[in-house]
């Protein structure tokens, strides 16, 4: 049995897949994650921007996610969840830029003990 998929369908498919997703794409061992975080980006000399996002993947090393701050490459940020069990810093390695968002790749800076996205054995 053959099944078809028509091209404007795979277009509409395409199209509802989030900015996030597609720069999953780029790590390979990112798992997805839904993981509520309170991001703050960390300034030297100027005002800390803070904001609420969701971490929607996680590599062993990399956290992705969406913000509306104005995020560049190699900027520091904190990220803690609501019970303080994660709360790290981390490096911006990738930003994405993509209809009005900003979809972000951070590495983290020292070993996160208790992150949830564990190194294959």
């Amino acid at each position: 049995m053959r099944y078809f998929v028509s091209k404007s369908s795979a277009a509409a498919a395409t199209a509802r897949e989030s900015s996030t997703t597609k720069l999953a794409k780029f790590f390979p061992n990112a798992t997805p994650v839904r993981i509520p975080v309170r991001l703050t980006r960390v300034a030297n000399g100027s005002k800390a921007l803070t904001e609420n996002t969701v971490i929607e993947f996680g590599t062993p090393s990399e956290v992705l996610f969406a913000s509306t701050l104005p995020l560049e490459f190699a900027d520091t940020l904190r990220l803690r969840n609501a019970d303080g069990t994660l709360d790290t810093e981390a490096c911006v390695v990738a930003v994405q830029y993509s209809g009005g968002r900003t979809t972000v790749a951070a590495r983290f800076t020292g070993e996160v003990t208790n992150w949830i996205v564990k190194p294959e054995l």
